[in-house]
């Protein structure tokens, strides 16, 4: 009873059955008086034949006539009163048979299904939950997003605002609730005050009312705010946000750093603690061809290889891998240390020919400014006129045309690039192209944005050798704010994870432990309170109470937990 009792509440409170209630009502109203008014003249007219009637009778003949059941126990004599019956017995069929079934189901059954469908999303989350993480969309990001939280057990919840998509994504089981993101009620119900952090993932003009709304309420939360464009940042920096994230401009620089990674240098893509992670391309370098454990970077420069890219894919270090020119080294280090190693390098592999681009949009202007702002030559081929006025000042050459078009592609210079960058926003267009360059050039370095991230394999077996989408960089970076670390993108799919080590290695060493085979982490460090070891060898153990740092996918972290948590 309690139960039905809260659910009549929700429905009469509710202002669309509410509306739908008052004309239903409305009708039965009308529909009352009707059968009072030929209550009243059946009375009349059965007194005109000299028959005598209770009111009971009266309003029990004119149900039944109207309703066509006709019992047929009480009838007019005269032609006025079968006049009559006529009359009440076509109005009764208009009235109860037709009007009042639909107005039933228009106006209160269709509106008390809809209510309960409303009823049925969440309008908010439990009231002892704390430090969790609100999400504003469910976009591509969000969903890249929620799924690393899965794994680290933080709570989450979209905040929606369309009905459709909350019940969808209810439907779905994503933790969802249903308001409208600029009220503050919304948010009071989201726990705001309580909440570690706030994605506000809509456009930017809408992120903007939403910044100011939660500033109003909650003046200490963290507040992330994705931008597309970069004129942007600035205004929702000043209406209160904590981070502004200009993505697309990210991927662009982080897609040109790739790019210049062809170069016979280290280039740092992430730090941890004081080191920096880095990748070292050996195209056309002495290292070619030699073994690992032959190399003897440890011993000569101090650095530690924690990993090599083929092709797309990062393998883990055992030492006996043979490289190939298509080998970038991961490896980790102090600045000084890798300046030490670039210097060895720095004769070899100069290519002093432009790096082809193709596809100035957003991502590949900002690709391109990178390039220019780091002296690297750059040749764009581009359809789109108004694209082509915005990327020509920062490109070698600029070149007006379908990619697709070999002899377009030869004068923009394929045959001779060190590298090209595809950052159209069409997936199958960029494996088409990544294929059709790895074709044409056999040792071109080919880097890729991708959107959807069942694309990514395919496009590595197209040619590319490195790949990164708008979404994990958003949600690598939601990540890094949320941990407080530095910003860390190894590339598609691949995380640094910091992990408690397992009782079940405890005391282990990383050779007996069997890390890299059983699941294809590469251990870069191992943190022992407020010490940070990163010469590590296979003699090098795993001691009670430390931490240990790998790279690898959410599958290969999900496999360590399976193999080494269950022993313990």
């Amino acid at each position: 009873m309690k139960f039905v009792g809260s659910q009549l509440a929700y429905y009469t409170s509710d202002r669309d059955f509410k509306r739908n209630s008052k004309v239903l009502v409305k009708y039965l109203v009308l529909l009352g008086i009707v059968i009072i008014i030929y209550s009243i003249l059946f009375h009349i007219i059965m007194g005109h034949e000299g028959q005598e009637h209770s009111w009971i009778t009266g309003f029990y003949w004119t149900l039944t006539v109207m309703s066509t059941l006709g019992f047929g126990d009480i009838t007019f004599h005269s032609d006025l009163g079968r006049l009559f019956s006529i009359v009440v017995l076509l109005s009764g069929i208009f009235m109860l048979l037709i009007v009042l079934p639909f107005a039933f189901i228009r106006h209160f059954y269709v509106p008390l299904l809809e209510s309960k469908k409303k009823n049925k999303v969440p309008r908010q989350i439990p009231a002892k939950t704390k430090d969790h993480i609100l999400i504003c969309s469910y976009d591509v990001i969000a969903r890249d997003l929620t799924e690393r939280l899965k794994q680290e057990n933080t709570p989450y919840y979209i905040i929606e605002s369309d009905l459709e998509k909350a019940l969808q994504y209810h439907d779905d089981e994503v933790p969802v609730i249903y308001g409208e993101l600029d009220n503050e009620k919304t948010f009071i119900q989201a726990n705001i005050k309580d909440a570690k952090l706030i994605l506000v993932n809509r456009d930017d003009i809408i992120n903007t009312k939403i910044i100011l709304t939660i500033r109003e309420i909650a003046p200490a939360v963290s507040i992330v705010a994705i931008a597309t464009d970069v004129e942007s940042v600035d205004v929702q920096q000043l209406s209160g946000a904590d981070h502004v994230l200009p993505l697309k401009k990210w991927l662009g620089e982080q897609l040109a750093n790739r790019v210049n990674t062809q170069h016979a240098e280290s280039h740092a893509i992430g730090q941890y603690e004081d080191l920096l992670i880095a990748e070292l391309p050996i195209h056309n370098t002495p290292l070619v061809s030699k073994i690992i454990r032959e190399m003897d970077l440890r011993q000569k420069f101090g650095v530690s290889i924690v990993g090599i890219w083929e092709r797309g894919v990062l393998q883990p270090i055992t030492g006996s891998e043979k490289l190939t020119h298509d080998s970038v080294l991961v490896i980790i280090g102090n600045k000084k240390q890798l300046q030490n190693i670039d210097e060895l390098f720095h004769d070899y592999n100069v290519n002093p020919n432009p790096v082809l681009l193709i596809g100035g949009g957003r991502v590949g202007l900002e690709a391109a400014k990178s390039l220019h702002r780091n002296g690297v030559l750059v040749n764009v081929i581009e359809k789109d006129p108004e694209v082509c006025k915005k990327v020509r000042p920062f490109c070698n050459q600029l070149f007006a045309g379908d990619a697709a078009d070999y002899e377009l592609l030869k004068r923009a210079g394929i045959l001779e690039a060190p590298s090209v960058l595809l950052t159209t926003h069409d997936d199958t267009m960029n494996i088409y192209l990544a294929s059709y360059c790895r074709q044409l050039n056999k040792e071109l370095r080919i880097v890729s944005r991708i959107s959807e991230f069942r694309n990514i394999d395919i496009i590595h077996k197209a040619g590319a050798n490195f790949v990164l989408s708008y979404a994990t960089l958003g949600s690598e970076a939601v990540l890094s704010i949320f941990k407080n670390q530095e910003l860390t993108v190894l590339g598609e799919g691949i995380t640094l994870f910091i992990i408690p080590i397992p009782k079940s290695l405890e005391g282990k060493s990383l050779a007996e432990s069997g890390i890299g085979g059983k699941t294809g982490l590469s251990v870069i460090a191992i943190k022992e309170n407020t010490e940070v070891v990163t010469q590590l060898s296979a003699d090098t153990l795993l001691p009670h109470g430390a931490e240990i740092v790998m790279l690898g996918t959410i599958e290969m972290k999900n496999k360590f937990n399976e193999i080494y948590h269950k022993e313990a």
